[in-house]
């Protein structure tokens, strides 16, 4: 920017070093002397004059005059530089001017604003800046008599306008690609309602605690190649079946897998055809596919299996969650693989997965071969391959949580989860698993508990059944006695307790068979009544083809119920609604790994170890 600014006959200008020109610092605010103590004069008693109302220019300080009291113009409305880099608040004769009337004089009898000789009509503006002996106004004016500050100022006004407006636009556009967000994901989800097909359920006796059921479903629909023919599978299964129990305080969870060939009672259930099927025993994965048989109906296989957990167990399925094969990779991949740990290595030709032994991040049809590879890994139990999808979990968990500084990775993986997903209405939908999420966010890891169901060969009963698991008595029973009371469960928990101490006289009974061995209730009972138990009535039970024997009680018979399985061995407490007598229903089991006669362990030693979701990953 120019050095001097020309405005209606004023300069401004850098003060320049003392010298020629300038004033000299020991008597600020005075012009010049040349020794003598005065100005020079001519005679008059007055500065020379050149005829043109002002006084003559030496250089001091002054721009030259032409007698028309304006400098010499280049055009450009600004003098040239001089060159000097002085600051006008270094003259230390200027003084601001505020617009009063009370301005110092310098000594000539004159306001500093005002110029001898000047007529009024050349004369600058009230309110103009002070104009220094040496022609120039302070720093801090520019033309038009404003400071340089309302100009920064209005510019500065400007500036934060835009700026909010810009906030503004992205707070709208951020809070409108959330909502998009939210329709897309939630437009993902499969929302079915299935409680009219379900029918009534047990009593939620902990309303805040959470139980949801997880299924892996290898529905062909929509799968793409590499899976089989949606056209030649006319049903859809499930190879992985699990509880997850959250409790009230959201301090802890307990996830508990049941193996899939697991043989239990199945209720009558809706079929995909329409039609009813009829109540069974069988392995439990046969409920989701009854439910889905002729038409691929996932609510309805989801509703059998839901009836048949309740039926067996007692315990209230709150919500559900099914998982397809293409979500299950779609997820894997957007976290970038999940880490795996093999102790021995894996040639799997049927899922085509080939590991050496050691750590592995595995991705896509990788990651889903490995939690579905079952025969030629380990033993080929579906137990071996549980214990490896219990650690998947685990990492993958893990994985996730490590992502979650990643909006474009959880975008992905929450969008391959939600387009896999199928789950009940009652879970609200996208805003119900963030709610429920939320409210898991302080949970830690070494809370959270994998385990299975313990259970023993069907062979000890069915000698011909070599593929099939029974569920370990009494164990299994305390373990969803503590899902119904929302209690974590733990070895210890399920150490064989002593019997109450109660007398057996005091405890009445109903005694069913239903074991399809004619006669088998008069003989049961006949050595409960020599025991001291009060026999109420005996006679056969609705089925004929149950397998595990039984201990029905109502709500504060619990400790009877706990006398009848000190002596019948191996029986399977539930509890049920209603009132009534305690009932033992026999089931096929009795005899072999169900029985009355003496000792405490009648079934093969099974093992219950619970590994949590901060663990070693490696199986």
């Amino acid at each position: 920017m120019p050095d001097r600014l020309w405005r209606r006959g004023y300069t401004v200008s850098p003060a320049e070093p003392e010298g020629p020109g300038s004033l000299p610092e020991g008597n600020p605010g005075s012009p010049p002397h040349d020794g003598s103590g005065s100005p020079p004069q001519d005679g008059s008693g007055s500065p020379p004059q050149d005829g043109s109302g002002s006084p003559p220019q030496d250089g001091s300080g002054s721009p030259p005059q032409d007698g028309s009291g304006s400098p010499p113009q280049d055009g450009s409305g600004f003098l040239p530089d001089d060159g000097s880099g002085s600051l006008p608040h270094e003259d230390s004769g200027s003084s601001p001017h505020d617009g009063s009337d009370s301005s110092p004089h310098d000594g000539s009898g004159s306001l500093p604003h005002e110029s001898p000789g000047l007529p009024p009509n050349e004369r600058p503006p009230e309110g103009s800046p002070t104009v220094q002996p040496d022609g120039t106004v302070p720093v801090g004016y520019l033309p038009g008599g404003k400071a340089p500050g309302g100009k920064h100022r209005g510019r500065r006004k400007k500036i934060l306008a835009w700026t909010a407006g810009a906030l503004t636009i992205v707070v709208v556009a951020g809070l409108l690609g959330v909502y998009f967000v939210y329709r897309h994901l939630n437009a993902n989800l499969h929302q079915v309602d299935i409680s009219e097909v379900v029918g009534s359920q047990p009593v939620d006796l902990h309303p805040q605690a959470e139980n949801i059921l997880v299924l892996g479903s290898d529905t062909r629909i929509g799968q793409g190649p590499g899976y089989g023919s949606a056209a030649d599978i006319n049903t859809d299964h499930s190879d992985t079946l699990l509880i997850v129990h959250i409790a009230a305080d959201r301090k802890w969870a307990d996830i508990m897998s049941i193996p899939r060939d697991s043989w239990v009672n199945i209720p009558a259930c809706q079929m995909g055809n329409g039609q009813m099927s009829s109540p069974q025993t069988f392995k439990i994965n046969e409920a989701f596919t009854l439910g889905n048989l002729d038409g691929n109906k996932t609510a309805l296989g989801v509703a059998c299996t839901v009836k048949t957990i309740e039926a067996d167990t007692g315990i209230r399925i709150d919500h559900f969650v099914v998982v397809n094969f293409t979500g299950f990779r779609d997820m894997v991949n957007a976290v970038g693989g999940v880490p795996v740990c093999t102790n021995t290595p894996i040639n799997d030709p049927l899922s085509g997965l080939h590991l050496k032994a050691g750590r592995h991040t595995l991705k896509g049809w990788q990651a889903l071969g490995y939690v579905r590879a079952r025969y030629t890994l380990g033993n080929g139990s579906d137990i071996e391959r549980i214990a490896r999808q219990q650690a998947f979990m685990s990492a993958l968990v893990r994985r996730v949580k490590a992502k979650l500084l990643n909006p474009v990775a959880i975008y992905h993986f929450l969008d391959a989860a939600t387009k896999s997903l199928t789950i009940d209405s009652g879970l609200g939908g996208i805003k119900g698993l963030y709610d429920l999420a939320v409210s898991l966010k302080n949970l830690p890891p070494s809370q959270v508990t994998f385990f299975t169901l313990p259970t023993y060969p069907r062979l000890y009963v069915d000698p011909t059944d070599t593929a099939d698991v029974m569920w370990t008595q009494p164990e299994d029973s305390k373990i969803f006695q503590a899902f119904r009371d929302d209690m974590p469960v733990s070895k210890d928990m399920l150490k064989h307790q002593p019997p109450p101490r109660i007398a057996p006289g005091t405890v009445s009974l109903d005694v069913l068979n239903g074991s399809g061995a004619g006669g088998l209730e008069y003989t049961v009972a006949a050595v409960l009544e020599q025991d001291g138990f009060k026999i109420k009535r005996t006679g056969n039970a609705s089925s004929q083809s149950l397998t595990q024997t039984l201990i029905r009680y109502h709500v504060g018979q619990g400790p009877q119920a706990s006398l009848l399985a000190a002596k019948v061995h191996g029986a399977a407490l539930e509890q049920v609604p209603g009132t009534g007598e305690v009932t033992l229903v026999l089931g096929s089991n009795y005899g072999s790994t169900a029985h009355t006669g003496p000792g405490t362990n009648p079934q093969p030693t099974s093992t219950f170890a619970p590994r949590t979701a901060n663990q070693n990953i490696c199986t």
